[in-house]
């Protein structure tokens, strides 16, 4: 029993310092997998031009702005369920998946809008390919976190049976 204790206690330690820690952003995540800076990593799997890049750019600057505000409230919800793991209640659960719902919908209308805006000035591949990158990005993050922190109840995600 003392044993299940104490993997329960360095389990919540352990969410507790990664959400607030090791990833204050998800560009954080991106340079610790790839080695590399998100803008560095666009810029070479984009591959464009440079006069479609500096189009490119401006409306790429203005998505990262948006995107890292919604990164950030990702990350206040995962410090909210860190701090709240143990004494969770219904009411404390539903606050936190609507606000994550809310959060990965908003993500959505983001990639939607700026698809938009991108296409205008490089055109429908160049657009399909920056929103086949930012899912993938963003799926890769949320593959990260979703390995760091604990489900719901559990301690240990590899008992899961799926």
């Amino acid at each position: 029993m003392r044993k299940i204790s104490v993997i329960f206690i360095v389990a919540i330690a352990s969410l507790s310092s990664y959400a607030q820690s090791s990833f204050k952003e998800d560009v954080d995540v991106v340079q610790s997998i790839y080695g590399k800076s998100k803008s560095d990593l666009v810029k070479e799997y984009m591959n464009l031009p440079e006069t479609q890049f500096a189009a490119f750019t401006k409306v790429y600057d203005n998505y990262e702005t948006e995107r890292k505000e919604l990164g950030q409230t990702k990350f206040q919800l995962i410090n909210d369920y860190a701090a709240n793991y143990n004494t969770l209640t219904d009411e404390k659960a539903d606050e936190l998946a609507k606000a994550t719902l809310k959060n990965n919908l908003a993500y959505e209308k983001l990639y939607t809008k700026t698809y938009g805006q991108v296409k205008k000035i490089i055109g429908a591949i160049n657009a399909a390919k920056f929103i086949q990158l930012e899912v993938y990005l963003q799926t890769t993050i949320r593959s990260e976190i979703q390995n760091s922190i604990p489900f719901i109840g559990e301690l240990d995600k590899s008992k899961v049976k799926m």
